[in-house]
């Protein structure tokens, strides 16, 4: 038996891990990559084994990517929901004509195994945080869905959890694989538009489930936990409340506990190509002007309607909006590109810009397959991927800083040096959750 909180008795503990290794130990053909190498690095032709940390609908998408890779094996996958967890364990099993796929309700007995090299976390996004720097711990590499964190201060502790362990970590930003998204951001780094100036930032809450969401303006009655599905796990650090669907999978998102609604959607992709293509990866804007509305009396706490004005302190301007369509516009003073989110069609000044040839003495910024083979080759290389953890954290920080703003007036000033909020203790409180205990960064 679980605790309530979650959590397993020291006795239960050990007993599980001893009962994962015994089954391990009986798994001859199945060979980590770090038991190939040496110093937790993995030997270059050796397979990978993975597990995959939370299985709704990205982490089951995520899985498929990598056991679509032939050096890949997954072993393991964890879901507090057990419908999720069962249908992926199936797939998992169908996938290698095995039925070997262990199923862990708890993350923290799969990464206990000393056969997996890395994982894939999948879960919702207030959960990113603890178990990427749980995993960093226990030597495994990490692949993040985006945005990195839900909070600011939870970014800055995965980043040191990640480069004191010596840990490859790519965050889920796949737009930034993209050939067309890499060439464009290489234009404009290469100074084929000019000085860059400004970067539009359009991020819609056009589609159907914003609209469905919008048009809640109660908090649902509650209901009974679905079979299987351990709610106060799912909850985590966040605080005790009742279960309702409305709170749950997929729409968790609009809920500030969990995410950050439209604004670390879709924003974790757009303002990241922004950062990528401005060449601020290792930093962020220093002054932050946002407004926006919430709906009253709803469930659903994120905002709406949002207008942000974010500055560098090199005076490059991010200015975002609801308008359509979903993308970036770089602005230079001799031209501009538009990167249309997804996809990645490119629009920009004059034709000629998107044939232009990026010489061998300039900015490259390098191609991959495909983002999740990237960071299966970094794994393998040692080599940072191409959104390694602090380019996740300074995207994740834009975003989270754009809705504190919102939430404590609509402006403040940001050092990125110090990672605090000048003059405004209202704000600096919201850098970091206060987390149900027993769990803590």
């Amino acid at each position: 038996m679980m605790t309530r909180t979650g959590r397993l008795t020291r006795r239960q503990f050990l007993g599980r891990t001893a009962a994962v290794a015994a089954g391990a130990a009986a798994l001859p053909t199945i060979v980590s990559s770090s038991a190939l190498g040496k110093d937790s690095a993995a030997a270059p032709g050796g397979r990978i084994v993975m597990g995959c940390i939370g299985t709704g609908g990205q982490g089951t998408g995520n899985m498929r990517n990598f056991m679509n890779n032939p050096d890949v094996q997954v072993v393991a996958v964890c879901d507090v929901d057990k419908s999720h967890m069962d249908a992926a364990v199936a797939e998992v099993n169908k996938h290698y004509g095995t039925e070997s796929c262990a199923a862990y309700r708890d993350f923290r007995e799969l990464l206990a195994r000393d056969d997996i090299d890395a994982v894939s976390v999948g879960t919702p996004d207030h959960w990113h945080a603890l178990v990427s720097i749980a995993a960093a711990r226990a030597h495994k590499d990490i692949y993040c869905e985006k945005p990195l964190t839900n909070s600011v201060a939870e970014g800055r502790a995965v980043v040191d959890a990640v480069r004191e362990n010596g840990r490859v970590l790519q965050t889920g930003s796949h737009e930034r694989s993209t050939e067309s998204i890499r060439y464009a951001c290489e234009l404009v780094r290469n100074g084929r538009i000019g000085v860059l100036k400004r970067i539009l930032i359009n991020l819609p809450c056009s589609d159907g489930h914003h609209q469905e969401a919008r048009a809640l303006t109660s908090i649902p009655d509650p209901e009974p936990v679905p079979e299987g599905l351990d709610w106060d796990f799912w909850l985590g650090h966040t605080p005790e409340v009742p279960y309702t669907p409305r709170r749950c999978h997929f729409w968790w998102r609009f809920i500030l506990s969990y995410g950050g609604g439209e604004m670390t959607d879709r924003g974790a992709h757009v303002i990241d190509i922004a950062q990528l293509g401005a060449g601020m990866d290792g930093t962020t804007p220093v002054h932050y002007e946002a407004t926006g509305v919430q709906t009253p009396g709803s469930l659903y706490n994120t905002f709406w309607d949002y207008r942000f004005v974010n500055r560098y302190a090199s005076g490059l301007e991010l200015v975002g909006t609801t308008d359509d369509p979903r993308g970036l516009r770089f602005e230079g003073d001799e031209g501009w590109i538009f990167v249309q989110i997804h996809g990645g069609a490119l629009k920009a000044s004059k034709e000629s810009l998107l044939s232009e040839k990026i010489g061998d003495d300039e900015v490259h910024l390098g191609r991959s397959p495909g983002h999740h083979r990237n960071f299966l080759d970094c794994v393998k290389s040692r080599e940072d991927p191409f959104a390694p953890v602090e380019a996740g954290y300074h995207t994740a920080a834009i975003c989270h800083l754009n809705n504190i703003a919102m939430l404590t007036g609509g402006k403040l000033e940001w050092d990125p040096a110090g990672e605090t909020v000048k003059g405004n203790a209202d704000a600096q409180r919201l850098l970091a959750p206060t987390m149900r205990p027993p769990w803590k960064l």
